[in-house]
Order: C-alpha cells, then sequence, then structure tokens
C-alpha cells in the first residue's frame, strides 16, 4: 500500500497486479469519496488518447466553433496533436499577439503542488509568449480585493485565521454567518492529514461556547451543536451586521478607544448607520429587510453584547450581489466590539467552508513550482470571463481601474471545468463557440472537453510524482507514482514539454529539469526555510521514502491580528493609514455607485425582497459526496436534487420525490425534489456538480448554473455573485426520471 493525497484528505491505495484495486481513507477523511478511487481512475469517461474534433480536423480553426460539443472527436496520434496545437499556439501569437491566448485555467485540478495544472498552463504559455491570465477566484473573489482596502491584504480570507483551540479556550459566543455546514470541512485545497474541525466545535461547545447560526438553511448548523439558528432571507446578512453595529453605538458598547487607536473612519459610518441618508439602521429595520422576528436579532445582540465574541462569515455570504458589504461590515462590527487580535475573539473568514481553516500548522513549508513572467501584464476578472469571451473590447470597472477584454482567438485550458463554475451556462455555451481554437488536457471527457477541438489525454494524481498539502495542515505528503498511466494519457509537464520543444522554448519552460529534478528542486526550498526558522527538515530521499512530514507547529496559536493589536505601530497594516479602515478614502475616491467607501446596505438585484409572489431564492452550495464537479461520473448521476420546504412544495402540488423543472429566463434544469422541513420557506437549495447536459427543455443533469447570472458582484472585485438567483418552479412534465 502506498499513502497518497486528494482534496478529499489522505488514503493508502492497494494494488494488485499493477492495478488500483481500494482506497482506504486516513485521518478523518471521507470514506464515501475516497473509496471512489479506483471506480474514477477506470472511469468508461476517462481519455486514453489524444482527439481532435472532426471539424477542426478536416478545415482547421478557419471552420469556426459551431460544432463544438456536437462534432465527433476523432483519436488521433499524439505528435499529430502536438503538432496542430504548437502551431495553433504560433498562429495565434503571430496574427494577433499575445493577448489572444486565453490560459485562464481555474479549479481544484491537483492535491499535488508540482502537477498544479493551473501553474503548469501558466509557466508554459508565459515561457512561449504570453497569454491573457485571470485575476481573482470563484471562492472568495469579492473578499479578496474588498480586504486590502480594508485590512492590507487579503490574508485574513487567504491563509489566516485565529486557531480553533483559542476559539475553545477563550470564547464566549460563536457567530457564523452563512453557517458551519460540516460536509465542506471534507476538502481542503491541496488536501490534509488532520481533519480536525468536527472535533475542534465539538471542543469549543463542550468548553461552554455558545454557538449562532445565521442561514436560511439548517442543515449548515453541525450535528449535536446546540446552535440558535436565525434563518434570514438570503441576502440580508449585511443590514443585519449594520444593525447590531448600530446597536453597538446607541447602547454605548462600541469601543470607541479601540476604535480611536485601531480603526480610521469610524465616524462616517456610525454617522451611517445613524440615518444619514434618512435610514436609521436599527434592529427592526434589519428584521424587517431579513423577514425574521425582532426578537431573534434582539437575543443575537444579547449573545454579543458582553463576554469574548468571535464573528465569522462563511466564503458563500460574499458570493452575491454587493459581496463586498458582508465582509466589510463584519470586520465594522469585530471593531466596534473592540476583540481584533484577542485570543478567541475578533472575527475570521471560512470556519465554514473548508478544512483546515483554524488548524494549528506553520504555513511555509509546502513547496510550489515557481511561476514565469507573463508579458501580457492585464488580466480579466476570472468571473468575468464569459463576457469578455462574447464581447472583446467590453470594458469592465475593476478595484479603481478600467480593464479592456481582449479578442480571445484561442482558449488553452487545464485543470478545472468552466461549464461548472462559470454562471449563465447557455450563454457560455455561445460565447465558447467565438474563439477559433480550444485546447483542452483532461483525465475525463468533461463537458469542457467535450467542448474543446484539440484534447489531450492527462494522468490522475495516482499516475505521477509530486508533493502534496496545505498550508493549514500539521504534515507535508508525498505522492509517489501508484500505478501506470491509464491508456496513453501523460501528465501535463511532459505534454507542454514536448510542445515547448516545437516552439523552442523549452529551456524557458522547465529550466533543464525533469520531473523528480523539479521535487527535489521544491523541497529544498522548504529545507531552506526550515534553516530560517529553526525548523530541520527532512532531506528529500528520506521524505519521499517515508513521509507523510510532520510539520511542527507555531510556538504560539495563530490569533488573527494579533501582532498589529500588541503594537501598530511596529505592526502596521499594509493599508493608506496603517489601521483597519472602515471607511476608504480610497474606494470611496473611485466613486462607484455599487461599492462606496464604507459598508452599507445595497438592495440586491435578484432576492425575495422584490420577488414575484411564486419566485423562489435559489441557494447553490457544495455537493456533500463531491468536490465542485469532481466525482460526478462515479457518483449518482441524474438529476441532482433540490431541497424545498414542504409548505412550498404543497403550495405548488409538489411532494418528495417529483421530478421538476426550475426555470428563469436565462434557463432551465431539472432536479429531483427532496422536502426538507429546515429550510425557511421561499428558498431552494441545489448543490452544484453536475456534469453539464443541454437539452431543449432543460439542463438534464440537475446543473444549477443555467440558471445564475453573469452579474457580478460590484464593480470593486467583479467578483462571482452566483448566491443572487430567483427561480420558479414546476412538476416536471417533458421528461422522466429513472
Amino acid at each position: 500500500m502506498v499513502v497518497s493525497l486528494c482534496h478529499w484528505g489522505a488514503f493508502e491505495a492497494v494494488v494488485e497486479n499493477g492495478r488500483l484495486v481500494a482506497a482506504h481513507p486516513l485521518g478523518g477523511a471521507n470514506p464515501q469519496m475516497i473509496g471512489k478511487w479506483p471506480d474514477l481512475v477506470y472511469s468508461d469517461s476517462r481519455i486514453t488518447q489524444p482527439h481532435v474534433r472532426r471539424g477542426f480536423l478536416e478545415k482547421g480553426h478557419g471552420a469556426g466553433g459551431a460544432g463544438r460539443g456536437t462534432d465527433e472527436m476523432v483519436p488521433v496520434a499524439w505528435d499529430t496533436a502536438l503538432d496542430l496545437a504548437a502551431a495553433e499556439l504560433a498562429r495565434v501569437h503571430r496574427e494577433h499577439g499575445a493577448q489572444a491566448v486565453f490560459g485562464g485555467s481555474y479549479g481544484w485540478s491537483s492535491a499535488g503542488r508540482f502537477h498544479h495544472a493551473r501553474t503548469q498552463v501558466r509557466r508554459f504559455l508565459a515561457a512561449a509568449g504570453g497569454f491573457t491570465d485571470v485575476s481573482g477566484n470563484y471562492s472568495w473573489g469579492a473578499a479578496q480585493f474588498i480586504l486590502p482596502h480594508v485590512l492590507g491584504d487579503d490574508s485574513a480570507v487567504s491563509s489566516a485565521a485565529t486557531d480553533w483551540a483559542t476559539v475553545a479556550d477563550h470564547a464566549d459566543t460563536v457567530v457564523a454567518f452563512g453557517g458551519l455546514n460540516p460536509k465542506n470541512w471534507r476538502v481542503t485545497s491541496g488536501g490534509a492529514v488532520a481533519h480536525h474541525l468536527p472535533e475542534a466545535v465539538r471542543r469549543a461547545a463542550d468548553n461552554g461556547v455558545s454557538f449562532t447560526v445565521v442561514s436560511p438553511l439548517a442543515q449548515d448548523v453541525p450535528p449535536g451543536l446546540n446552535a440558535a439558528l436565525v434563518q434570514p432571507r438570503p441576502g440580508s446578512d449585511t443590514a443585519i451586521i449594520l444593525a447590531l453595529c448600530h446597536k453597538a453605538v446607541i447602547t454605548g458598547r462600541a469601543d470607541r478607544a479601540f476604535l480611536n487607536r485601531f480603526t480610521v473612519g469610524a465616524e462616517p459610518f456610525i454617522a451611517y448607520l445613524r440615518g444619514d441618508d434618512g435610514t436609521e439602521k436599527t434592529l427592526e429595520w434589519a428584521a424587517g429587510l431579513a423577514d425574521v422576528p425582532l426578537t431573534q436579532l434582539e437575543a443575537l445582540w444579547n449573545r454579543i453584547a458582553t463576554g469574548r465574541v468571535m464573528l465569522t462569515a462563511s466564503w458563500s455570504l460574499q458570493r452575491a450581489d454587493h459581496g463586498e458589504q458582508p465582509y466589510w461590515a463584519l470586520v465594522a462590527l469585530a471593531a466596534m466590539l473592540g476583540q481584533i487580535g484577542l485570543p478567541g475573539g475578533g472575527f475570521c473568514f471560512g470556519y465554514g467552508s473548508m478544512n483546515g481553516v483554524g488548524a494549528a500548522g506553520r504555513r511555509g513549508f509546502v513547496p510550489a513550482m515557481e511561476g514565469l513572467p507573463n508579458p501580457v501584464g492585464t488580466p480579466i476578472p476570472v468571473a468575468c470571463f464569459p463576457e469578455a469571451l462574447a464581447n472583446p473590447g467590453r470594458r469592465f470597472a475593476f478595484n479603481g481601474t478600467t480593464v479592456i477584454a481582449p479578442d480571445i482567438r484561442l482558449i488553452w485550458w487545464a485543470g478545472g471545468n468552466p461549464f461548472h463554475h462559470a454562471q449563465d451556462l447557455n450563454a457560455l455555451e455561445k460565447a465558447w463557440q467565438r474563439p477559433e481554437t480550444v485546447i483542452v488536457h483532461d483525465p475525463w471527457w468533461t463537458p469542457t472537453a467535450q467542448r474543446a477541438d484539440i484534447v489531450f489525454p492527462s494522468t490522475t494524481t495516482l499516475e505521477r510524482n509530486d508533493i502534496g498539502g496545505t498550508s493549514r495542515d500539521l504534515f507535508v505528503i508525498p505522492m509517489p507514482r501508484v500505478i501506470a498511466p491509464v491508456g496513453q494519457a501523460r501528465d501535463d509537464f511532459a505534454t507542454f514539454g514536448a510542445l515547448a520543444d516545437r516552439l523552442g522554448c523549452r529551456a524557458a519552460f522547465d529550466d533543464g529539469r525533469d520531473e523528480m529534478d523539479w521535487l527535489r528542486h521544491m523541497w529544498a526550498r522548504s529545507q531552506a526555510r526550515g534553516i530560517t526558522e529553526g525548523v530541520q527538515v527532512a532531506e528529500f530521499d528520506e521524505f519521499f521514502a517515508n513521509g507523510p512530514w510532520p510539520v511542527p507547529p507555531e510556538a504560539r496559536p495563530e490569533v488573527l491580528l494579533q501582532d498589529f493589536r500588541d503594537d501598530p505601530l511596529a505592526h502596521p497594516l499594509a493599508t493608506p493609514s496603517g489601521r483597519i479602515e472602515i471607511s476608504s478614502q480610497t474606494i470611496a475616491g473611485f466613486g462607484l455607485a455599487d461599492c462606496p467607501g464604507h459598508p452599507a446596505w445595497l438592495e440586491p438585484v435578484e432576492w425575495l425582497g422584490a420577488a414575484a409572489a411564486d419566485d423562489l431564492h435559489l441557494v447553490t452550495n457544495q455537493p456533500a459526496r463531491q468536490l465542485h464537479s469532481q466525482l460526478w461520473q462515479v457518483g449518482d448521476q441524474a438529476p441532482q436534487p433540490v431541497h424545498m420546504n414542504p409548505e412550498d412544495a404543497a403550495a405548488r402540488g409538489l411532494r418528495d420525490g417529483d421530478g421538476v423543472r426550475l426555470f428563469n429566463h436565462r434557463g432551465a434544469c431539472f432536479a429531483r425534489l427532496v422536502a426538507d422541513a429546515g429550510l425557511r420557506r421561499g428558498v431552494v437549495v441545489m448543490a452544484t456538480g453536475a456534469w453539464f447536459a443541454p437539452d431543449k427543455a432543460g439542463e438534464r443533469n440537475g446543473n444549477p448554473n443555467v440558471l445564475t447570472a453573469w452579474r457580478q458582484t460590484s464593480s470593486l472585485a467583479q467578483a462571482c455573485a452566483a448566491l443572487s438567483t430567483l427561480v420558479k418552479i414546476e412538476k416536471e412534465t417533458e421528461w422522466t426520471l429513472d
């Protein structure tokens, strides 16, 4: 047996006669997910040799993209595919410039840090002459661009978090906006050995910490946790947080000494709370917008008015119209309470979003492959890429600048599945036809691979050597090759190396190193860091033969912004003031109507507060037994379930188990109804992850992103706003569920 790693956790791989026969989870990883590895590796959907779309093979790029997704995919020799792809990249560079190449590959492609597809494709395209890249992400894209203005950087969402041990030992109250759903704790970007969150939350509760979950979904409360539950309208969290800030001001609870020393811009914000725009932000006002009993908000205030309070928000909270505002407002509320930088107090983001957040691991010892400078220096916001494909020349206001969408002629995608994570997939389907050439690397015939002109078969993580881990975990794991590549599959590094040979940029791409040379080079950087920090790091051969390597914990548990609180002059934030910016002159100077200079209530474009009588608010979340669209091909298959309150179902003549059709003006998809009494009325919940399968009557597999909009959070972040979506639902009549 060999220990390996994936985003779902560490596992032992069992091989018999060269074939993977089983995978056993380690360290609390989910057995339902880990156990799918043999089926996944040998899935009927594996791509076993290169393919070229029939129309492209016969007519080249001049045939256009109208046949993508419908043309026959023709198997070809490796040299044929490599020659075609290299020639296309050279042609587009020559005829249209490097900005016409889109290399915005995105997704959780591999826990391995060397064979990380996005890193590989970006390094190759940079070595080959440049490409249009993307900025931001779908997970916490709004936070990524608002937090640097407020806190100086985005580390509070990307890497830093108060250790759960200090929450258990010091907090009196945890308030979780967006919930603490345990299914999200099964996955970690980069993989993990330790799945610590269930025990961490249990320990905090056993220590007497009280929990309040603010979410329309009762399932966002961990089983067995005696938490108070507030179920507001989706999109109203900012109003609730602002009202709690207002209550802190009018009751005298606001910590003026903290505000004066550690923040700037509190007074304009307080004036706004008091109603300088004509509306005082009272609890009554927020209760009306959130459509919850006033008594619930009063009880919530009473819980945070005294004691040590940890405020947290899930990543999902900011994937909505004006998604910057709840995060900014939560920082402001934590500042009002004056406990930022104290053990168990202040704020953190992502406790309910991914395993590892709040773990005790020492950061910086998971190695990575270095990138290369990209000659094309202006990326486009990641959530805007479908519009950029459809509308070259489109101008996007973005974080105080203007980005102009280039005329994309070639898409090169390795890792990720845009026909899963992008919004308004029917519109993306049309935009995807516009570029002249689409090249995809993939182990499986995903919807993206099905819509390519040239397809290269990629290996899975078990078919190559790598190093895995995440900065929040307690281990770094060697990932030796477990089985030989399936069919003619090659790792992306080998594929790009062969392409680089044809384009004359091999030395720039690989620096003269092969796979194992790169792993040694990467590990040497971890060893160098160990020397700097006084940590003894194992030699590479010992590590690769005997890992996992335990990462020594930090000398003291992490507390977010503790150094800043201890000495704000010695440890200033990277904001213009060096302090927390409750109001930002920089943002105010941008003059954005959809993102003013301090946290504010801005009504969502789509929400239940302005909905038709039969409209429902669609909440899209992560599936319980998948990671994004991974494992779909070996899972429960079509269609996805949609959860709905039984009273809403009865009002529409629906019952548990019915086949239903969800629809709005953007599209339609089929689903299987699950009656869920724990769900707020007016809300339906549907997991993403179904492989896109369009049909005239509606998407067949239950992919809710045919219903979500290209609309972004604001002109500041231009991030994904998928959670602001209204739909209607009816019993399906044109399609029979199996």
